[in-house]
């Protein structure tokens, strides 16, 4: 049997240094900025039904965000879904999901960056209508994303921090004064009523509407460099789920109801500052005001993506699902720097292909509405199954909606509304493949490569290739819990383990 390493390794490890603010905004650059890059390209496909396109995969968004809560307050660690669906489903499905998300975090990168130049180019119109200047453009940002987080988590942070905190006034901004000034109630009734796409244009605008909520790792990404992550997660990922839900729903509104779904699907590049800028009273400040803190905000949504792969591989090459040579860490910075390098070149090949395309934009959401509801999926499975495997875990926070069972012999909480966000995001899922042509040809083989990488490292390594390796979790978890000075939650799963105990004599 293969011998377990699990919290062995040599070196330095990731400093806790992400604070309330710090996380909040980790989760906020990466899905406050989605409606930046999303609105138009919805608005293209979902017509007058965006509003309903939005809401009805928020309802969604909201299910898989209060999971992600519940999971990232209860296992504080590096990897997010990823470690979750390791835990919950064993070796093989924990790499399935891990790199899923890899695939949802180069593309990330690659799409944010690329919609930021979209934004600066609000400024430079000819650009515009450019294919390859863009893409020269992102590949600059994208250079500089990586300096800065081989630089580290703290100054990476930082940058979030000053870019949302001006943009979250600014989003509130726009849309009072667009709902009080420029808001007409007959054209959104006109626009929700008659101009509406046929059903199959509007299932696949649902499924395209899962970008408005790209970054749901982000949060969990940061838990084990967020300072008392038991009390901090909660509070800031819960405040940021319905935040940008309000945000994306406010924003179809108005854009349908002040000027139509014709005008900002025109301009799919920068819909958020054309919307400003016809805006009366304030547009001429508002829309070059908004396409500033568009670029900034969608770039740090791309930072995110950088810290997210980064992070997700380096929690993979602890949990030896990929080789050791990923966990290395900067001896100075303490970053995880080789899979910044790698992964960054990752990115850049696929913009490069992606410009390539008709709409490297289209293409790019395409690929990752394929690898976040794969992954999804298969955390919120994880999150049903450690619900029933995993009782003694201390969970600061629980999503609501439990009934109490009986499994094997002891009593636990059922998440009826964990049971929901299974069948929602495989029902999405379904709908990707059925609708997403480069997601049914380039999210398998992504797949197949990675599984290739897996089982050459597991036969190399002599570990079981389909088996998990035999791992000590009660350990492990203390060994989490005291790294994260969760001083009560500590004593509140030693008391539970000797309580199991004495049940067993």
């Amino acid at each position: 049997m293969a011998e377990d390493k699990l919290g062995k390794e040599e070196g330095p490890s990731l400093r806790r240094a992400v604070s309330i603010w710090g996380s909040f905004t980790w989760g906020y650059a990466g899905v406050g900025a989605d409606i930046y890059m999303a609105l138009g390209l919805i608005l293209f496909y979902a017509r007058g039904a965006a509003p309903y396109a939005l809401f009805i995969t928020g309802l969604l968004y909201v299910l898989i965000g209060l999971i992600y809560t519940e999971l990232a307050a209860s296992y504080p660690v590096a990897g997010g879904g990823q470690y979750y669906s390791l835990r919950g489903l064993g070796d093989f499905w924990g790499f399935v999901a891990g790199w899923a998300f890899l695939l949802d975090f180069t593309v990330d990168v690659s799409l944010f960056a690329y919609a930021a130049a979209g934004y600066f180019n609000f400024f430079f119109p000819y650009f515009q209508h450019s294919r390859w200047i863009p893409i020269v453009e992102t590949l600059f940002l994208i250079l500089f994303l990586m300096a800065i987080n081989i630089r580290g988590i703290r100054e990476s942070s930082r940058l979030n921090e000053i870019f949302c905190a001006v943009d979250i006034i600014n989003e509130s901004l726009i849309i009072i004064i667009g709902l009080l000034f420029a808001f007409k109630p007959e054209l959104f009734m006109h626009q929700i009523t008659r101009e509406v796409p046929h059903m199959g244009q509007f299932l696949y605008s649902m499924t395209i509407a899962v970008v408005a909520f790209v970054g749901l790792e982000a949060i969990s990404q940061a838990a084990e460099e967020t300072i008392r992550p038991a009390s901090i997660i909660p509070r800031t990922s819960i405040s940021l789920t319905f935040v940008v839900l309000i945000y994306a729903l406010a924003f179809s509104i108005l854009g349908v109801g002040s000027l139509g779904w014709k005008p900002l699907a025109k301009h799919m590049s920068d819909p958020i500052a054309y919307l400003a800028k016809t805006l009366p009273l304030i547009g001429a400040i508002a829309g070059p005001f908004t396409a500033i803190l568009g670029f900034t905000l969608l770039y740090a949504s791309a930072n995110t993506g950088v810290m997210g792969y980064s992070r997700v591989s380096y929690s993979m090459s602890k949990l030896q699902l990929l080789p050791r040579w990923f966990s290395g860490v900067h001896p100075r910075y303490r970053t995880p720097h080789r899979t910044i390098l790698l992964f960054s070149t990752i990115v850049v090949i696929q913009l490069v292909l992606a410009g390539l395309s008709e709409s490297a934009m289209k293409t790019l959401a395409d690929m990752y509405a394929f690898g976040a509801l794969a992954s999804y999926t298969l955390v919120c499975i994880s999150h049903l199954r450690l619900r029933l495997t995993d009782p003694y875990t201390p969970r600061p926070y629980k999503i609501p909606g439990n009934i109490n069972v009986n499994f094997k012999g002891r009593k636990v909480d059922f998440p009826i509304l964990g049971l929901i966000a299974i069948i929602g995001t495989s029902t999405y899922f379904v709908l990707v493949l059925a609708t997403h042509h480069w997601a049914r040809i380039f999210g398998p083989l992504w797949l197949f490569l990675g599984l290739i990488v897996y089982f050459l490292h597991r036969k190399k390594s002599n570990l079981p290739l389909f088996r998990s390796i035999t791992r000590d979790w009660v350990n492990e978890q203390i060994k989490v819990l005291k790294e994260a000075g969760e001083v009560e939650a500590l004593e509140e799963y030693l008391k539970a383990l000797e309580g199991a105990k004495d049940e067993t004599k």
